[in-house]
């Protein structure tokens, strides 16, 4: 059973890395948007191929989500306006964090209860954010959401992981005012919205669902694929030429012969022991002389 390594990093990097956020400008921003990434493919390089197009599907889908809610309809504002540089990886950090919860041994030994009390804490959070003051509706609809991913979803545990880094999430970046939720949504103006929504989880539950069911169909088909381009240079016999130059005649320098062998034609060399007319025969090696001795 495995620890989880990198659910501790990254709950480790949100806090310090929203608090940098709150004081640094746009290049400060940056900067942060290069260390979380670097962070981030750090951590996915050791996962399996399967995992890293789920990293790279909620990457991608949530960035979307973030330009259109955020950047177009301004459901919730960032503190300097823009999406922060580290906001698309930090979504595939969250979703690391929850798959690594997921797999952690002491939660799989205990998935029953986690998942049970994760369910009243969701109800209780829910409820209480609806009878607030702002009536946090949105809160209460993604809550529902949460419970049908952890009902019929088919990793309940990556859910319960989920809920906790998003809540941790959003509760530290609200506080902090590095991002603010609107009160009513801006696309029709009638729900009502908590700052942050009372389970904002729900709401990145869809990444999740999304990364669960499509990396396994897209990987089937786009590593074979990516795999034959990598290995297409090596596919051809190795052909190695080159410009020999067109000479033949004697050579520049004479050649001289060794003197334990001569050539006859193309034959091989032959030993001078063995050569028609060779007078000279190699001194019996002192070694090979046999002494009497007697048996001990």
């Amino acid at each position: 059973m495995r620890s989880p390594r990198s659910l501790l990093i990254i709950v480790a990097w949100i806090p310090a890395a929203l608090f940098l956020d709150t004081w640094v400008p746009a290049g400060g921003q940056w900067l942060l948007g290069v260390l979380t990434t670097g962070l981030l493919v750090w951590l996915t390089g050791l996962q399996p191929v399967v995992v890293r197009w789920q990293v790279g599907i909620v990457v991608v889908f949530a960035t979307v989500i973030e330009l259109v809610f955020s950047g177009w309809l301004g459901v919730y504002e960032y503190r300097l306006g823009a999406v922060p540089a580290y906001v698309p990886a930090g979504h595939g950090l969250v979703y690391l964090a929850a798959l690594d919860f997921g797999q952690w041994g002491w939660a799989q030994r205990h998935t029953r209860w986690i998942v049970r009390a994760t369910v009243v804490v969701v109800i209780a959070v829910a409820l209480y954010a609806l009878a607030g003051t702002r009536q946090d509706a949105l809160g209460a609809f993604w809550a529902l959401c949460l419970l049908g991913f952890l009902r019929w979803g088919r990793a309940p545990l990556l859910f319960v992981g989920a809920f906790w880094v998003v809540s941790w999430l959003e509760v530290l970046g609200t506080r902090w005012g590095v991002w603010t939720w609107q009160e009513y949504d801006t696309i029709l103006g009638w729900v009502p919205m908590g700052n942050p929504p009372s389970v904002a989880a729900g709401g990145y539950g869809w990444f999740d669902l999304v990364a669960v069911a499509c990396a396994g169909w897209l990987a089937g088909r786009l590593q074979p694929w990516m795999s034959r381009g990598r290995t297409t240079s090596w596919s051809s016999p190795l052909v190695v030429s080159a410009d020999v130059p067109d000479r033949t005649g004697s050579p520049d320098q004479p050649v001289i012969l060794p003197p334990a062998s001569r050539t006859t034609g193309t034959s091989a060399a032959m030993s001078q022991r063995f050569s028609s007319g060779s007078g000279a025969m190699s001194t019996q090696p002192s070694a090979t002389i046999t002494c009497d001795q007697k048996s001990p």
